[in-house]
């Protein structure tokens, strides 16, 4: 009689174990992408970055950021810069810009968990975007595109947090961050309702 209450109790804590296992993703390198809670979809109709000197730079700048089909576009013109040089501008996880360095913001936003790398062409952080450059007198339009994200909508949201401007070009490679350099502006994504 007691062989047969062990035997009932084990069989259902057998069950649970198996239904847990077949419930883990099979392979430890499962896209992180499929964690994502869906594609970006954004409640706000736009957003400001007013970019600020840090780390002792002059860099400064306005910026606008609008909804696009698969993420945001951000738009505007940053000064300060050196002529002709090449920079790297990301989206950062907090939107504190309080450091002289611009520590404050923190790493890139990366709500899919996503190696570091080219927007568009391939894995790459939600705040990943392309590099631009500066014109002879150290003034760049600024017209790059993050993809993934949302301006106001669910764990891709952007609002709030910060943008930053690099002292370098981003290498699109080098981990966590593409090698971009000291943090020379920062600005808080204000979002428009």
């Amino acid at each position: 009689m007691r062989t047969a209450l062990v035997f009932r109790v084990a069989v259902p804590a057998t069950l649970l174990a198996l239904a847990a296992c077949a419930s883990t993703p099979s392979s430890p390198d499962s896209s992180a992408s499929s964690r994502a809670t869906g594609p970006a979809v954004s409640t706000a109709k736009g957003a400001t970055i007013t970019l600020m000197p840090a780390s002792g730079s002059l860099v400064s700048g306005k910026l606008s950021a609008a909804p696009i089909d698969d993420g945001v576009r951000i738009t505007g013109e940053i000064g300060g810069l050196a002529p002709g040089s090449t920079h790297a501008i990301h989206i950062h996880g907090k939107g504190d810009c309080s450091a002289a360095d611009a520590t404050s913001a923190g790493g890139h936003f990366n709500p899919a968990q996503q190696p570091h790398g080219r927007v568009g062409s391939g894995p790459h952080h939600g705040g990943d975007m392309d590099n631009f450059v500066a014109d002879a007198r150290g003034v760049a339009r600024v017209d790059v595109h993050a993809l993934g994200v949302s301006l106001g909508g669910g764990d891709t949201d952007i609002g709030g947090r910060a943008i930053v401007v690099h002292a370098m070009p981003d290498d699109y490679v080098t981990q966590p961050a593409g090698n971009a350099g000291a943090r020379v502006a920062c600005g808080v994504i204000q979002l428009i309702p």
